[in-house]
């Protein structure tokens, strides 16, 4: 590079911003790069036993007077008869009307996992796993670069995460060992047909996979010979719905967990698991995050 070059900006997708641990609330920061189609906030927390209100607001800048535009403003409230959530738009300095979604699943003294998803037209929700609302923008997605949290609650998390391509291989350098967790979120696209999480050794032999089937809404192990173990448990890969899938490594074999909820294991020998090179996902999803 010549002297006074100046270098290619880094795309979106390269601008990561680390996770933030036990905030002060009220907390304010800025989202690096902004937000954009693609982009998800997760937050993790506690909302404490007497709370009565807390919001998450995507704002158009940080200033306090003016006070800036809000292009999403979350704000679930629990001492009403009928605890709700309200969303809304923030322009000028009046407030737009208000969308309301009633059958909270938030509840006082509880913990909670949100995830914020931001697609072309419309911010999609889910608490726990489950999808709960959407919101259409009211004002263009690119004005938005800060993140406010306000309110009763109590933050453990704020984590920024972008959308990666299926299918997604993993490279896996040192393969799996005793105490070692695989984390996959993801969404299931809205006509889905399948759903594949691999693990393959250097020789890509496949000793390990993990399929979901739309078409008999079936979950399974499957055998590098192609047969079929079911695995008993109620089928959660909906259209439009996110969830998580979590392998935990452990002596003898690979430990099962979808949402929090615990599906058994499969054997399989310590040298197998340390002879793994890669993971790979493909199939009807949008994929948001892969920790290992």
């Amino acid at each position: 590079m010549s002297p006074g070059e100046k270098p290619d900006p880094l795309p979106d997708i390269f601008i990561l911003q680390p996770p933030v641990f036990h905030p002060v609330v009220p907390y304010v920061t800025t989202i690096f790069g902004g937000l954009r189609a693609g982009k998800m906030v997760m937050l993790q927390g506690m909302v404490p036993e007497d709370a009565h209100r807390f919001q998450v607001d995507f704002q158009c800048g940080c200033s306090l007077h003016p006070r800036p535009d809000i292009a999403i403003h979350f704000n679930p409230r629990f001492h009403t008869t009928k605890p709700h959530v309200i969303c809304n738009t923030l322009q000028h300095g009046r407030w737009q009307a208000e969308a309301r979604w009633p059958h909270l699943t938030l509840q006082r003294g509880a913990s909670f996992l949100i995830l914020f998803l931001f697609g072309n037209e419309e911010m999609k929700v889910s608490v726990n796993g489950q999808h709960f609302l959407h919101y259409h923008y009211r004002l263009p997605l690119s004005r938005v670069d800060t993140l406010g949290i306000f309110g009763n609650i109590l933050v453990e998390a704020i984590g920024f995460l972008n959308i990666n391509k299926v299918p997604c291989s993993c490279a896996l350098p040192r393969g799996l060992w005793p105490g070692q967790v695989i984390v996959l979120r993801a969404l299931v696209l809205s006509e889905p047909k399948d759903f594949t999480l691999s693990l393959s050794d250097e020789a890509a032999h496949v000793p390990v996979t993990l399929r979901a089937s739309f078409a008999d809404r079936t979950l399974a192990w499957i055998s590098p010979w192609g047969c079929k173990k079911l695995i008993s448990a109620p089928f959660i890969f909906y259209p439009q719905r996110f969830f998580e899938v979590l392998l935990l490594c452990q002596e003898g074999g690979l430990k099962l967990a979808l949402n929090g909820q615990g599906l058994g294991a499969i054997s399989l020998h310590q040298q197998a698991l340390e002879q793994l090179r890669e993971l790979r996902i493909s199939g009807s999803v949008q994929l948001y995050c892969v920790h290992y």
